[in-house]
């Protein structure tokens, strides 16, 4: 997908780009897979703002993905491809024949009028799912499972994507893009290809104002507040942070700590960590 560059008629146009979206072949959603989205605003059910930066936005409505790809032995086509405003990546709708529809993420050089399939015996093709298992190495694989049943949880983003190293007992080698290698059930579902979009990352909003569209309010710097409002703060001019590390606002570090917790049971399943 092309990147759309404006001609510079005032300040917030001037370097400001935005995706051709040439894939897209409709503006207008199927209407049984929209659900109402209510905005948060940062703040939990007794009114306090639990998360900062968040507000504001334009109105969005949520379209149902069908992560878990469950819809076994029974083909569907690519209606459309379409925008969606909750994520980076494009979506299709797929018309099932059995009357049912759908949207999926759409791989990349997914078209309309495309056969899709899920199942075990389905073909290695860009948009089928299939268990882990079934899908020969080396085969690029995106929307992957961690939990059979579960729904994608893996390389769901615009342009992300993983690959099949080799198998071990019932266990599946994948390598993700941050250069992490780790193990996965074969029996997990995974779908053919790379996330579509991928130019998305290229795009620069600009002005502040298309922050303020996606709901995300200003961020200030903890430096340049009083010592009250972050461990930062205070000092006459410009100050450094003045500790052994930086710290959150509320005084936790911020910098070289693990976040991880050694408990998860993911942990093991990690052959080795991405690359720094």
């Amino acid at each position: 997908m092309a990147i759309k560059k404006y001609n510079p008629t005032t300040n917030g146009r001037r370097g400001m780009t935005t995706l051709a979206n040439n894939e897209i072949t409709t503006s207008t959603p199927e209407k049984t897979l929209l659900v109402s989205k209510i905005k948060s605003g940062g703040r939990n059910n007794q009114g306090k703002m639990t998360v900062r930066h968040i507000g504001g936005g334009a109105k969005q409505k949520y379209r149902v993905i069908d992560f878990k790809r469950n819809k076994v032995g029974v083909t569907g086509k690519v209606a459309t491809i379409e925008y969606d405003p909750n994520r980076n990546a494009n979506i299709a709708l797929i018309n099932y024949r059995d009357g049912e529809k759908r949207y999926i993420i759409a791989p990349k050089d997914l078209t309309v009028g495309s056969i899709i399939e899920s199942g075990e015996n389905a073909d290695i093709k860009i948009g089928n799912a299939l268990p882990l298992a079934n899908i020969p190495v080396g085969t690029t694989i995106h929307c992957i499972e961690l939990q059979p049943g579960k729904g994608a949880s893996l390389c769901r983003a615009a342009g992300t994507s993983a690959q099949i190293l080799g198998r071990e007992d019932k266990y599946v080698l994948i390598r993700l893009q941050s250069g992490e290698t780790r193990k996965v059930l074969g029996t997990c579902m995974a779908t053919i290809g790379t996330v579509g979009n991928e130019d998305y990352e290229l795009v620069n909003l600009g002005k502040a104002g298309r922050k303020r569209h996606m709901g995300i309010r200003p961020t200030n710097r903890g430096s340049v507040m009083n010592p009250n409002d972050h461990p930062h703060g205070g000092g006459e001019g410009r100050t450094p942070v003045g500790r052994k590390a930086p710290m959150t606002p509320w005084g936790k570090k911020a910098m070289g700590v693990k976040t991880r917790s050694s408990k998860k049971k993911s942990s093991k399943l990690i052959v080795s960590r991405k690359k720094k």
